[in-house]
C-alpha cells in the first residue's frame, strides 16, 4: 500500500498532535487531578497511535499504544499522576520527536524500539494495586444487540452485561444509542486511515463504545470493506450519519436507534450482583471521563446530561470552524506573491506611462481604471501577506517544556513568561527564528539567573523570572526576551575581550559600554568560567546575530547590574512588498519605509542648533538629531545651503532621528528585491526596487541609521 501521498499531512498532524501533548502534559504535572487534561492527553496519545499505525510506522505506533494504556488506567482512577511519570511521558515525546524527524529525513522511522522507555510506561500501570483489566468488548461473548433492524451488521455485534448496563444507564441519562454500520469504496487504498477519520468525527460527536471487528483489528486493516460500532451521544442520527459521509472514500453509512439491550432490571439494580459490578469497572473505561457517574437520583442525573449536551455543542462549534481551513504547501504562496509582486512592478509602469507622457489630454476614464487597479494591487498584495502571516505562537509554544527541562537540569527555580503569542509574522521568518530565540533563553537560564542562594543573599524572590513578550511595533515586530538575574558585568566583558586580545587595553578605554556589550556577538566569545552541556562554548550569541541580521532584523542589549537584562529583537513584519516614501538625495532616487516616517518637516537652516558637535533640531518639545543623507551616502546635495531643509522624522522604538533629504517624490507601494550576496555588508541599504520608469531605486533601512 503506497502511503507517500499521505507523508505531508503525516508529519504536519503528528507536530500538531506533538506539541499539544508537550503543552497538556506541562498542564498536567501543574494540576494532576484535571481530568479534561488527562482526557486530552488520552486522544492526542491515540489519535497518535491511529496515525502511526495506518502510515505503516510499527515503532511509533507501539509506543503511542503504551503510552494511551497509561493514560486510560489514570482516566479510570486506576493510577495516580507523579512526577516521575511526568519526566517519562516527556522522554516519550522526545522518543516520538526522533521518529518524526527520520520519517521526514528518510521516510522511515528508525531501528530504535525504545524498549527501556516501554518498560517504564509498563511499569507505571504495576503500582498502587492496579484493577483486573476488563475482558475488550471485541473478545467477549454474549448475546446480540437487539435493534429496530434486525437486518443490519451491527445488529449482530456481541455485548456482555457489563455493556448493556452501561448503555442502559447511558438511555436514562437522556444519552441516545447508535448502531451503525460505514462501508468504505471499494477502490479505497488506504481502508485504515478512513476509519481512523469515521471514528475521530464519531468521537467528536459521543463515544463508541464498541466495534466490530475490533479497533485493534480497524487500525491494521485486518477487515473487508465495512465495520460497525455502537455509539452514544447527545446528537441525532442524521446528524452522525452526515459527518461519517462527509469522510472521502466513505461509500455508505447505515444506521438505528438501539432501545432493547438485554438483561434484567434487576440485575441492574442489584448492587451485589457481579454483572453490575463488571458494569461498574466497565463504565469507567467507556463512559466519557469528563462526565461525572450518574447517581441514583433523577435529578442529579438532570444537570450532567445538560452538562455533556452543552460540551457536545462546543465540540461540535469547534469542528464547524476548523473545517473552513485549507493546507498549502508555502512554495505555492511564494509562487503567488511573486505573481503579485510582478503585477505590482506592472501597476507602477502603467502609472509612470500616464504622468510622464508629455502632451498628453487628461482622459478621466484612464485615470479611473488606473486608480481602481491600484486598489485592486493594494488589496490584493494585503490578502496574500495575510495568507502568509501566522503567529510566533507555532514556536515559542515548545519553549515551556525547555525551561521545565533546564530548571531541573541546572537546580534552579525558574518560570517562562510569555505574551503577545499572537502576534504575526512572515511564515518565512517564523520558520527561521526558532533558533535565535532558544539560545537566548537559554542563556537567560544559564548565565543570567542567578542560584537560589545567590537570589536570596540578593532579597530576590526563590523563583528565577524569564520572559518573551511579542508585539508589532509599525513595520517591525519586536520580541523581547529576559530575565531578572544577574545581568551583565562590562568589566568582565571588557577583561575577556582584553585576554583574548580581541581589543587592546587602550581600545577598551575608549569604548562605551554599548560597544563592549557587543563584543559578545563575536564568534566564539563566551565569558563562562567553565564549560557545560548548555552554554558556554561562545556559539549561542554569534548565532542569533547572525541569524537576525539575515532576515533584515537587528538585535539589542539593555542590561543593569544585578538586576537582569533584556534581549530586543526587531524583524520586519514581511520581506516582499512595503509601502514607502521615495525621496531623491545628490539626484539619486531612494526609498524609506513609510511605517518608520512619523512626520514631514520644513526646517529653516537657523533651527538647527549643535549638542556635543552633532547637529539637532528642537521640534514639539523633543530634541532631535539630524543626520544628512548626502553625507551618509556620500554624494553631492541638490539642494542649496541658505535653502529650508526637507527633513523626514523617523522613528525605532522610542529614539527619533531626522533624515535629511533634498526633494519628496511622494508614497509608492514598491516590491523589495535582494541586491545579493555581493553587497549584503552595506547594512544602510536593506534592497533595491524597481520603479515604473525601469529605474532602480535602493531602499534605505532607517532602523540602521538611527
Amino acid at each position: 500500500m503506497d502511503v507517500s501521498q499521505y507523508l505531508e499531512i503525516f508529519l504536519d498532524e503528528t507536530r500538531e498532535h506533538l506539541q499539544n501533548l508537550n503543552t497538556e502534559i506541562l498542564n498536567l504535572e501543574q494540576d494532576p487531578e484535571n481530568e479534561d487534561t488527562v482526557n486530552e492527553i488520552f486522544r492526542a496519545a491515540h489519535s497518535l497511535k491511529g496515525m502511526a499505525g495506518t502510515m505503516g510506522y510499527k515503532r511509533m505506533q507501539t509506543l503511542t499504544h503504551d503510552m494511551e494504556n497509561v493514560f486510560s488506567e489514570v482516566r479510570n482512577g486506576t493510577i495516580k499522576i507523579k512526577s516521575h511519570m511526568i519526566d517519562i511521558l516527556f522522554q516519550c515525546l522526545d522518543a516520538l520527536e526522533e521518529y518524526t524527524t527520520n520519517i521526514q529525513e528518510n521516510s522511515d522511522e528508525g531501528t530504535n524500539d525504545n524498549e527501556a522507555l516501554i518498560k517504564l510506561l509498563n511499569d507505571c500501570l504495576k503500582p498502587d494495586g492496579a484493577q483486573e483489566e476488563t475482558p475488550a468488548p471485541e473478545s467477549t461473548a454474549g448475546k446480540p444487540a437487539a435493534a429496530a433492524s434486525g437486518g443490519s451488521k451491527w445488529s449482530s455485534i456481541p455485548l456482555d452485561e457489563a455493556q448493556k448496563l452501561v448503555l442502559g444507564e447511558a438511555v436514562k441519562q437522556g444519552k441516545k444509542v447508535y448502531g451503525i454500520t460505514v462501508k468504505v469504496q471499494e477502490s479505497c487504498i488506504l481502508k485504515a486511515a478512513r476509519a481512523f477519520l469515521v471514528f475521530k468525527a464519531v468521537e467528536e460527536l459521543g463515544e463508541i463504545l464498541v466495534s466490530a471487528p475490533s479497533a485493534q483489528d480497524i487500525e491494521d486493516e485486518k477487515f473487508e470493506l465495512d465495520f460497525s460500532i455502537i455509539v452514544i451521544t447527545d446528537s441525532p442520527l442524521d446528524r452522525v450519519l452526515a459527518d461519517i459521509k462527509s469522510v472521502s472514500e466513505i461509500e455508505e453509512a447505515e444506521g438505528a436507534e438501539m432501545t432493547d439491550f438485554g438483561g434484567t432490571e434487576e440485575e441492574a439494580a442489584s448492587p451485589s450482583s457481579p454483572a453490575a459490578e463488571k458494569a461498574e469497572k466497565s463504565k469507567e473505561k467507556s463512559v466519557p471521563a469528563k462526565t461525572e457517574t450518574a447517581k441514583a437520583s433523577g435529578a442529579e442525573n438532570a444537570p450532567a446530561a445538560k452538562a455533556g449536551a452543552a460540551k457536545q455543542e462546543k465540540k461540535s462549534n469547534a469542528k464547524a470552524v476548523g473545517n473552513r481551513t485549507v493546507r498549502v504547501d508555502i512554495e505555492k504562496l511564494d509562487v503567488l506573491m511573486n505573481l503579485v509582486s510582478e503585477l505590482i512592478i506592472a501597476k507602477n509602469s502603467l502609472v509612470s506611462a500616464t504622468t510622464t507622457q508629455e502632451g498628453r489630454e487628461s482622459n478621466a476614464a484612464v485615470d479611473s481604471q488606473i486608480e481602481y487597479l491600484e486598489n485592486v494591487t493594494t488589496s490584493l498584495h494585503e490578502s496574500v501577506m495575510k495568507v502568509r502571516m501566522v503567529p510566533i505562537e507555532s514556536v515559542v509554544n515548545k519553549f515551556p517544556r525547555m525551561i521545565r527541562d533546564l530548571s531541573k537540569k541546572l537546580d534552579k527555580k525558574m518560570d517562562l513568561q510569555m505574551t503577545g503569542e499572537e502576534t504575526e509574522l512572515d511564515r518565512t521568518v517564523v520558520d527561521e527564528i526558532g533558533d535565535p530565540l532558544m539560545h537566548l533563553l537559554r542563556n537567560s537560564a544559564d548565565h543570567g539567573l542567578e542560584s537560589a542562594e545567590v537570589r536570596a543573599e540578593r532579597g530576590k524572590p526563590e523563583v528565577g523570572s524569564i520572559f518573551l513578550n511579542a508585539y508589532q511595533d509599525g513595520n517591525n515586530v519586536i520580541i523581547e526576551v529576559g530575565d531578572d538575574g544577574n545581568g551583565i558585568d562590562v568589566e568582565n566583558v571588557k577583561n575577556k575581550a582584553i585576554e583574548r586580545g580581541t581589543v587592546t587595553p587602550e581600545q577598551a578605554l575608549n569604548m562605551t559600554d554599548k560597544e563592549i556589550i557587543d563584543l559578545l556577538f563575536l564568534p566564539s566569545f563566551s565569558t563562562a568560567k567553565e564549560v557545560t552541556d548548555v552554554s558556554g562554548r561562545g556559539v549561542g550569541l554569534d548565532v542569533v546575530k547572525s541569524k537576525i541580521e539575515t532576515l533584515g532584523g537587528e538585535v539589542e542589549v539593555k542590561t543593569q547590574l544585578g538586576e537582569g537584562s533584556t534581549w530586543i529583537i526587531r524583524l520586519p513584519l514581511t520581506l516582499a512588498i512595503i509601502q514607502a516614501l521615495m525621496v531623491e538625495v545628490g539626484g539619486e532616487k531612494y526609498a524609506i519605509s513609510l511605517n518608520s516616517v512619523t512626520t514631514l518637516e520644513n526646517i529653516a537652516p537657523s533651527d538647527v542648533k549643535l549638542v556635543q558637535s552633532e547637529e539637532v533640531i528642537h521640534l514639539r518639545g523633543s530634541v532631535i538629531p539630524l543626520i544628512r543623507l548626502n553625507e551618509v551616502l556620500d554624494i553631492e546635495s541638490t539642494r542649496k545651503e541658505n535653502e529650508n531643509m526637507i527633513v523626514a522624522i523617523v522613528k525605532k522604538g522610542d529614539k527619533l532621528a531626522g533624515l535629511v533629504v533634498d526633494k519628496l517624490m511622494g508614497q509608492q507601494e514598491i516590491v523589495i528585491k535582494s541586491l545579493g550576496k555581493f553587497v549584503d555588508k552595506t547594512r544602510i541599504i536593506s534592497g533595491a526596487t524597481i520603479l515604473g520608469d525601469g529605474e532602480v531605486a535602493l531602499i534605505l533601512d532607517a532602523n540602521v541609521l538611527i
